[in-house]
């Protein structure tokens, strides 16, 4: 069940599928660790997914590591916040497409779920 709607003017919609905490955000520079399964819009297609390699994912928020539609989109979740991010290409990956997995100009959908800000984590995604 979506409990509520929050809408980027550009490139990000956030959908909430579990409320977090409500009161602790990331700032530029954390360090995040997340569980995240991506999807090509609209479908079921899966092209990567740390919840199934059981591994989850840090990075550093807010200094171009992730696309941007994942630096914008997750700087508005609380600790603990599962939500859908809806990222236009131009948010995402654009014209070069990557990796070979995802081609130019993908709208795409991740699941994503934030679960720890600060201190080190794990992981890593080849593509994200």
């Amino acid at each position: 069940k979506i409990k509520q709607l929050w809408t980027e003017t550009m490139g990000v919609e956030k959908k909430i599928l579990k409320e977090g905490d409500g009161k602790t955000f990331p700032k530029e520079g954390d360090q995040l660790t997340m569980h995240y399964t991506g999807k090509f819009k609209g479908t079921d297609k899966v092209f990567d997914s740390s919840v199934s390699r059981g591994t989850p994912f840090s990075f550093t928020i807010g200094r171009g590591q992730v696309i941007r539609g994942w630096d914008e989109g997750v700087m508005k979740m609380s600790l603990g916040e599962k939500a859908i991010l809806q990222i236009s290409s131009d948010y995402a990956y654009g014209e070069r497409g990557a990796g070979g997995v995802i081609p130019p100009n993908a709208d795409l959908d991740f699941e994503v779920e934030l679960l720890k800000i600060g201190g080190a984590g794990g992981g890593g995604c080849a593509i994200v």
